[in-house]
């Protein structure tokens, strides 16, 4: 790794449009929002309109608003945008998936409120980490973004649940914890640690040394290969849908 890491593997290198394109996290944005397109097109009948609408709520709840949020909470990704911007595409993101979320509640059926409930709620509460961090969880990162959306776009094109679908938003949340779990070492690796040294010793008597990049290798590959693994499950599952 150069002297001065990057903080993701996806983040390039600092200023003018990079910036806001480092702050959406790609691979991760496609990844949750994948989980969108999976609930939508498992429910019973498939309806492209709202699944459009569910899309765009999530993208502007958890793409924008919330990596937003969370680079106004300590920079991580060490961004040179505004503060100020940075609020701004937070709140106008957020109240666009509201907006979303009670026309949708006004247009196809009240039980969607506890939904939108929800989402403004962990939005704030993850994000922020409101209650001391209570919900800034392992366990709330996998339910927020793995489950959620995926029930949420299910919930929207049926109105119903059953336990296919409840199986469904498991193995989301499932996919996320593993998500997290990954990811927790290489943020660990890029934005905390100075240096890393040692040696693992086979039985075989040979040696090898143990650095920054050996630690990194094998979670950041997990992450690499797994987004678009879950993005072309969701891309494949639709794509029957619309046969």
């Amino acid at each position: 790794l150069p002297a001065q890491k990057r903080p993701a593997f996806y983040a390039l290198r600092r200023g003018a449009w990079r910036d806001y394109l480092t702050l959406l996290h790609p691979p991760y944005t496609v990844w949750h929002l994948s989980y969108v397109v999976l609930g939508a097109a498992a429910a019973p009948v498939f309806r492209p309109d709202r699944l459009g609408w569910a899309f765009l709520a999530f993208f502007l709840g958890v793409g924008l608003s919330s990596h937003a949020l969370d680079e106004l909470h300590g920079r991580p990704l060490k961004t040179g945008i505004p503060s100020s911007v940075l609020w701004g595409i937070a709140a106008a993101s957020a109240a666009g998936a509201v907006a979303i979320g009670v026309y949708g509640a006004a247009t196809v059926s009240p039980s969607i409120w506890p939904f939108v409930i929800f989402g403004v709620f962990i939005l704030g509460a993850y994000t922020l980490e409101w209650f001391g961090g209570w919900f800034h969880t392992d366990f709330w990162f996998a339910f927020a973004w793995g489950a959620f959306p995926c029930a949420t776009a299910y919930w929207a094109s049926a109105v119903s649940f059953n336990l296919g679908a409840g199986a469904l938003a498991a193995a989301c949340f499932g996919l996320s914890l593993a998500q997290r779990k990954l990811s927790a070492q290489a943020r660990l690796l890029r934005r905390k640690v100075a240096r890393a040294e040692g040696v693992i010793e086979f039985q075989d008597g040979a040696r090898s040394r143990i650095d920054e990049t050996w630690l990194l290798a094998v979670p950041e590959a997990a992450l690499k290969i797994l987004a678009p693994t879950v993005a072309l499950l969701a891309a494949g599952w639709l794509l029957l849908r619309l046969q």
